[in-house]
């Protein structure tokens, strides 16, 4: 009784230690607005309706969020892959921003 109690605790932890896992390698909105939030607002504003060109291609944004961007004056758009942004986190924001941009 007491092998089946153990084991069972112990497949309850590996769960609860895998979803905490998953949980925090998956961007979610709320990771994404508050990123917009600390990073990004002061830039393309409220509703990323600045410097924000969102018929560009999805692949395209995800790079520019990634690798940074120069345009022709400044400010400069900043590597943020440098900063560790990752891929995932890099659409999980750009569909934040496209989301901003299209509402009302």
């Amino acid at each position: 009784m007491k092998t089946i109690k153990i084991m069972t605790i112990v497949i309850l932890a590996a769960l609860v230690a895998a979803s905490v896992i998953v949980s925090a390698a998956s961007p979610t909105a709320d990771d994404a607005a508050t990123t917009y939030k600390t990073k990004c607002v002061a830039c393309h504003g409220q509703k990323a309706e600045k410097k924000f060109d969102s018929s560009l291609p999805d692949e395209q944004l995800i790079d520019i969020v990634l690798k940074g961007k120069k345009p022709e004056k400044p400010p400069n758009m900043p590597a943020y892959g440098e900063k560790g942004v990752t891929a995932e986190q890099a659409k999980a924001l750009v569909e934040h921003m496209k989301q901003l941009k299209s509402a009302p």
